[in-house]
């Protein structure tokens, strides 16, 4: 599907070159716009490893917390709805913070706020082990996930600035599979630490794993080339905003990555609990271990290039929702190979309808970018602290089968906002002129 059938622009913000004004000096020349990354070009494998290694810390520290919660409520004596706030806390304050963070980095460049925002996390991460109750623990995990808020945002728009546009999908999805390594390695790690030497030595190993991949992301990354400084005034911040949340396009997109997340908070969130209950009663290392399905979300984050390149935007997501549903329902059985079957087709369907969706985003703004990308980081964020409490609620109320029913509500949402979308491309394509 291109860019003109799905309402979005085709322009990623290339920065114009002004020719010398002085043709006659002899000295004088055009000035020659420096060329954009893509793949096999100078500087493309660096800046993709360092952006994968900021995926890396940045979901191994947002939810360090979630393989561990039947852990901390029996350490702390709290409910499941109780202890998930350690969950909910990191990832509302991200979606408080990233349009703030964003607009720092229109001004002080991507970079740099990327780089400050990953030492201020990782500083708390090692901090966190030493919460004396859930009361600081969860304001702890409220100020990593603020200071995280830097990094989704910032990481799109220096993509959407560096990258060539027929290379941005890939890049995106590639920095995506980042976070979904990083969710992997660090539910897997903290399951099997957790289960020798308790909760607070795992999240504390995850904090030494996210100062490492700190440090590489900033020798590696390199400078950018195509950033322009903006404007820090409040007054052009809420114009920008204004006209991104007026775009219908931008705001369908928006929803639709609350609601995969939705479904994804809520899973993952509640899963650890449903397996160390019976009928399964797996020990923590186990559970732990269960997130290596976050490889397939790599693999699909990666390939989401190639599924818009087959079957459109909206296809690709009609597409991702469609394998999510069934994930869900498959995740009902009561057999142990079928509900990983069912968390294969959740993981996978939810990063490659993620990178599609938050690709979309950097596209289709030409303007504002960070602040763009930064309501689609809110949005998302949103929907996970929205998941994960109202998911934990749910299970509490219902068992898993009230978890899913939270899913597949979520998913119901991305299909009825991805038919208007197509309904409305349909309807544009009937008026415009020949």
């Amino acid at each position: 599907m291109t860019p003109a059938s799905t309402g979005a622009s085709t322009s990623v913000g290339a920065v114009a070159s002004v020719p010398s004004a002085r043709p006659s000096a002899p000295s004088a020349r055009p000035s020659v716009p420096e060329a954009r990354m893509s793949p096999g070009g100078p500087g493309y494998r660096r800046m993709s490893l360092a952006l994968f290694l900021a995926g890396v810390a940045t979901f191994a520290l947002l939810y360090s917390t979630q393989a561990l919660l039947p852990l901390i409520s029996g350490d702390f004596a709290v409910s499941a709805g109780d202890a998930s706030w350690t969950v909910a806390a990191a990832t509302g304050g991200l979606a408080l913070f990233v349009l703030p963070m964003s607009a720092l980095s229109e001004r002080y460049g991507r970079r740099t706020v990327m780089t400050a925002s990953l030492a201020a996390a990782v500083t708390l991460g090692l901090l966190v082990p030493f919460a004396p109750s859930l009361g600081a623990l969860v304001a702890l995990r409220a100020l990593q996930g603020a200071a995280l808020a830097g990094l989704p945002a910032s990481a799109t728009a220096y993509l959407a600035e560096e990258v060539t546009p027929k290379a941005l999908v890939t890049a995106i999805g590639l920095f995506v599979a980042g976070n979904s390594v990083g969710g992997m390695s660090g539910r897997v790690i903290t399951g099997w630490v957790a289960q020798e030497w308790g909760w607070r030595v795992a999240v504390g190993v995850i904090g030494v794993i996210a100062v490492a991949c700190a440090v590489a992301f900033r020798l590696l990354l390199p400078a950018p080339r195509h950033f322009r400084p903006g404007s820090l005034r409040p007054g052009v911040l809420a114009r920008t905003v204004r006209g991104h949340l007026a775009d219908p396009l931008l705001r369908r997109l928006y929803a639709i990555g609350a609601l995969f997340m939705t479904v994804f908070g809520g899973v993952y969130t509640v899963i650890g609990y449903r397996l160390t209950e019976a009928p399964f009663s797996l020990p923590q290392g186990i559970v732990g271990s269960i997130f290596l399905v976050y490889l397939v979300g790599t693999a699909s984050a990666s390939a989401a290039g190639r599924l818009v390149g087959r079957l459109g935007r909206r296809g690709a997501l009609y597409a991702g929702g469609g394998t999510t549903a069934a994930g869900l329902l498959l995740s009902l059985a009561g057999s142990l190979p079928v509900v990983l079957l069912g968390l294969v087709l959740i993981t996978a369907g939810f990063f490659a309808g993620h990178a599609v969706a938050s690709s979309a985003v950097g596209k289709t703004a030409t303007v504002g970018r960070a602040q763009a990308s930064a309501l689609y980081q809110s949005a998302y964020y949103v929907g996970s602290s929205v998941g994960s409490t109202v998911g934990a609620l749910a299970f509490h109320a219902g068992g898993w089968g009230g978890t899913v029913g939270v899913g597949l509500v979520a998913v119901a949402g991305v299909a009825a906002i991805t038919l208007a979308g197509t309904r409305a491309a349909a309807r544009a394509a009937v008026v415009r002129p020949a």
